[in-house]
């Protein structure tokens, strides 16, 4: 480790008696102690004491480069804490940690869950709506929240989306001598005005959830009509094979369906939409999954609008392809970067046979009918004919 001038030491509520002796050592040598002001009461820091600055800037740490300086953060500077935003921007050798158990720990050890299969959550600066990939009838959620309001606010907020009968441990000061722990069904939870920060442990109960399957029900977003149905997204979503971590490219997203499937996955999205009411659709539509931090809109046509964006590992373009999109939007992809386009139009279809002979790939002609009502009958209503071109560059 060489000879670090940064310690980040993890602190519980139990203050400096849970500190290791390496940790108490750190602090006793540091000539500047950074942490909230509650991490530095704990640690009974005073003089040598920096608060961290409104909003949050890791830059006054760094400005003590070279001098003996420590770090106070929650439990696991880690999880949910201060932790990778210094170690992103210092060198291997600069920093060491010493990490004490973090929130989600004592949480799971108070209740008796398993730790490995229960949602770890950091809700105090982000919206609730990032539970909503992670509620399913029985799940295990473990959040942080800001205060006793915050969770009242989380009752409020489940109970609204049909989660009013899941059951909310309220745990504060955990793992610490003021520790307190009450249990609450959502709909029935008395909001504690004066509880500090606080974990709020949640098994969900009342509705279903989100399917794990591709092709969610077109009812669940946002739309003018311009969005990819159901049948179809499922059969695009199978062919970009959605990863973890990978970035997509949704060209004239529409309603950003694909979009939000693709970040259900776990990747992250450019959604390209040249109105701006249909824009304004796909951030709602991200913001109502809880995936607004991990789909991005511009408004613009592409391919002008793809210079400087991140180059993604596929790409999706539902509709509006021509000669010189795709001239633009190929150039710009790497090899092994997997495209899927759709074409209802004589002339896109003509476009993606050419481009299956010169490029290779699959093409595919899907035709739909549903049942419907004709007269005291029922008969076939056929949608339009969608062809689909998939290749990998």
């Amino acid at each position: 480790m060489g000879n670090p001038w940064l310690t980040i030491i993890g602190i519980g509520e139990d203050g400096l008696a849970g500190l290791s002796e390496a940790s108490r050592k750190a602090l006793a040598e540091a000539e500047t102690v950074f942490g909230g002001e509650r991490h530095l009461a704990l640690a009974g820091i005073a003089d040598r004491g920096r608060p961290w600055p409104v909003p949050f800037d890791a830059d006054c740490v760094l400005a003590c480069r070279g001098r003996p300086t420590a770090v106070l953060a929650s439990g696991d500077p880690f999880w949910h804490g201060v932790g990778a935003s210094l170690a992103e921007k210092l060198l291997a050798g600069e920093w060491i940690v010493h990490s004490a158990s973090s929130t989600f720990s004592l949480a799971a050890a108070r209740l008796g869950w398993r730790l490995e299969s229960v949602s770890c959550l950091g809700l105090h600066a982000a919206p609730f709506e990032r539970l909503v990939p992670h509620l399913a009838r029985r799940a295990r959620i473990i959040c942080l929240v800001r205060d006793g309001k915050a969770a009242g606010d989380l009752a409020e907020w489940l109970t609204a989306r049909g989660w009013g009968e899941s059951r909310l441990w309220t745990l504060t000061a955990v793992g610490g001598p003021r520790e307190t722990i009450t249990q609450h069904r959502a709909d029935s939870y008395v909001t504690d005005h004066s509880a500090g920060l606080a974990a709020i442990a949640l098994e969900a109960g009342g509705s279903d959830g989100l399917s794990r399957s591709s092709g969610l029900p077109d009812s669940l977003f946002v739309h003018d009509g311009q969005i990819t149905k159901r049948p179809m997204r499922a059969l695009a979503l199978s062919v970009l094979a959605p990863k973890p971590g990978e970035r997509l490219w949704d060209i004239g997203a529409g309603s950003g369906s694909i979009s939000v499937e693709w970040a259900l996955c776990g990747g992250v999205a450019t959604a390209i939409e040249a109105r701006g009411d249909r824009a304004a659709n796909i951030r709602s539509n991200a913001a109502a999954f809880g995936l607004a931090h991990r789909i991005t809109v511009i408004e613009g046509t592409a391919p002008g609008i793809l210079s400087g964006i991140e180059t993604p590992q596929a790409v999706f373009v539902g509709g509006g392809l021509d000669a010189a999109m795709f001239d633009g939007v190929w150039s710009r992809m790497q090899a092994g970067t997997r495209i899927v386009a759709h074409a209802v139009t004589l002339e896109t279809e003509a476009l993606l046979s050419d481009l299956q002979q010169r490029c290779g790939g699959e093409l595919m002609r899907v035709e739909i009918a549903q049942a419907g009502s004709l007269g005291r009958y029922r008969s076939w209503e056929a949608a339009r004919p969608v062809v689909q071109w998939s290749a990998v560059k």
